[in-house]
């Protein structure tokens, strides 16, 4: 065979040089079907699936590489943002869904790029319904002037994207668009608020400290304006992290917060340890480590298990002070003689005194952005207002 599929065989004698006899034409009724009724035979049904598949496979591996790549990266992302679409969309037309999810996109994304500026991994953003959207530092930031970079990211570029519906609502005079507008601007400048874990929380960290009293002051009014029982959980659990930061919580590590780390290595099992070394998954051996910290502002726990000659790392995303270094668990030897180790660093997060010790121009450059952005958003929000629109803060 070549790799074609000839249809029907012919049942004239073969001549011995290989090349059989011509078959002589035959005429092929309506629908595929031979004179006299009789159905064309050819590839079966599960021929052409597999051939399908192995097609599929085949884009996959060659050309489908980066399409590949994009789905396993981005997948999560996608799927949440989608799922997020579609809550939204059984509440209010699918226009403004799309239009929200996208303006929540694009305020995510202002941290992402303003994260990538300083150096500092982050994930994709991750949605979740009529809570929002977030993404995690995979690296704490170096002082209080990083922080607010990537914070101040978020409404700036959210208040863009905001701006532009807010253009195509006046010159196209269609609603919709100017009821996205006026929801993005209100949902950055709710994140402005100077409390933490929001935006403005982390901006007014390197502006002054002083202002997240006035946070606390504002959160049963912005409690009380939007009834929303989510920013009144998030004002609960800010005033708790303030009792922590200044009453609770002493210098060093004394009534510190405790941090933990983990990370998961295949080992290879010298012959000459005997099986008892390794008995049982359950497993507190202390290892010695020493812990350090990169160029990049990564902090490493480097540990070493002499028995078995392994040098293992553990990345911690946030400054910390390690106490203990210890196997956690251990399953194995397998086939190939390989066993799965868990080792965990135990410590207390350390915030650095010089952390808020930010430069008086980066004060002022920090506070005038802050302020204006602050001014420019209520700009907004009154003129469109005025233009008559009423406020939907129910999408809140």
């Amino acid at each position: 065979m070549n790799g074609f599929d000839a249809g029907t065989k012919s049942d004239r004698p073969h001549r011995s040089d290989g090349w059989g006899e011509p078959e002589p034409h035959r005429p092929i009724g309506p629908e595929g079907t031979e004179p006299g009724g009789g159905r064309r035979r050819g590839p079966s049904a599960w021929r052409k699936a597999g051939g399908a598949t192995g097609a599929a496979l085949l884009f996959l591996l060659t050309k489908g590489k980066t399409a590949l790549l994009f789905l396993l990266k981005f997948g999560k992302p996608l799927i949440t943002m989608a799922v997020t679409i579609g809550a939204y969309a059984m509440i209010y037309p699918w226009t403004f869904a799309v239009g929200l999810v996208a303006l929540i996109f694009a305020h995510e994304m202002g941290h992402v790029l303003a994260a990538k500026r300083k150096g500092i991994p982050v994930s994709a953003p991750l949605f979740i319904p009529f809570l929002g959207a977030f993404i995690a530092m995979k690296r704490h930031p170096k002082d209080a002037a990083a922080e607010a970079f990537v914070a101040i990211g978020g409404p700036l570029l959210g208040s863009a994207a905001a701006l532009v519906c807010c253009g195509i609502g006046w010159g196209t005079g269609h609603p919709v668009w100017m009821v996205l507008a006026y929801v993005g601007f209100f949902l950055n400048l709710f994140n402005l608020l100077p409390i933490p874990p929001l935006d403005g929380g982390r901006i007014v960290g390197a502006v002054s400290r002083w202002l997240w009293a006035a946070g606390a002051v504002l959160g049963p009014l912005v409690v009380w304006t939007t009834q929303n029982l989510l920013v009144l959980l998030i004002w609960l659990w800010f005033l708790w992290e303030m009792y922590k930061r200044f009453f609770r919580r002493g210098r060093a590590e004394e009534g510190a917060e405790p941090y933990a780390v983990e990370g998961s290595y295949r080992v290879a099992v010298p012959e000459t340890l005997p099986d008892w070394y390794w008995a049982g998954e359950t497993h507190q051996r202390e290892l010695p480590y020493t812990f350090y910290c990169r160029m990049d502002g990564t902090h490493v726990i480097e540990c070493f298990w002499e028995a078995l000659s392994f040098r293992g790392g553990l990345e911690a995303g946030t400054p910390c002070l390690i106490r203990k270094v210890y196997v956690r668990k251990l399953s194995g030897p397998d086939a190939d003689g390989m066993m799965n180790v868990i080792l965990r660093a135990e410590g207390v997060r350390y915030e650095s005194g010089r952390y808020y010790a930010v430069g008086a121009r980066t004060r002022l450059v920090y506070g005038l952005l802050y302020g204006g952005l602050l001014a420019g958003l209520l700009a907004m929000l009154w003129l469109i207002e005025a233009s008559g629109l009423p406020r939907p803060l129910a999408v809140v």
